[in-house]
């Protein structure tokens, strides 16, 4: 399953005048791993990109039988403290998701983290969307380089190198 698999990794915020373009090739390179023969897309479930790349693969799962969406949480309480608009977004995701897992009930210290590398231990793929070079996102894509992850970035942070994806 791993060989099939793309994880996403990204921010909860994404400037509005980004959004298009990263929208329009987050939505190119799901395409392309398909065809390539990856079925599985896994989102950990959070606002922003998580949603954005999990609302892509669900736009188009009719257009190409097969996919799978998995959506990965840190806890169940994932949504304590989120907005009613946010909640209805996540559940929607959630009711259509070919795969839900929690990996707790409760939030507890480094939850996040934990998930975001179970996201990456699963996966040959990694679709990112930096924009920082020191947080949760900057991090994980990281974990994912040393784990030798396929690495495709939507956007890599301004100041200094982009990260280059292992051969």
């Amino acid at each position: 399953m791993k060989g099939k698999t793309c994880c996403f990794i990204g921010h909860r915020s994404i400037p509005a005048n980004e959004f298009r373009a990263m929208q329009k090739r987050l939505e190119a390179e799901i395409v392309n791993l398909t065809n390539q023969g990856v079925t599985n897309f896994c989102s950990g479930g959070a606002l922003g990109f998580d949603a954005i790349a999990a609302l892509t693969v669900l736009k188009l799962r009719p257009q190409f039988q097969g996919i799978r969406l998995i959506f990965m949480f840190p806890c169940k309480e994932q949504t304590k403290c989120w907005l009613e608009e946010d909640i209805r977004t996540y559940n929607s995701i959630m009711n259509q998701a070919d795969e839900t897992v929690y990996l707790s009930e409760r939030y507890h210290k480094g939850y996040v983290h934990k998930r975001n590398r179970r996201l990456v231990d699963r996966s040959s793929v990694c679709i990112c969307y930096l924009t920082k070079e020191k947080d949760s996102a900057a991090y994980t894509v990281g974990y994912a380089m040393k784990k030798r992850v396929r690495i495709i970035q939507l956007k890599a942070p301004s100041p200094g190198k982009p990260r280059q994806s292992p051969e």
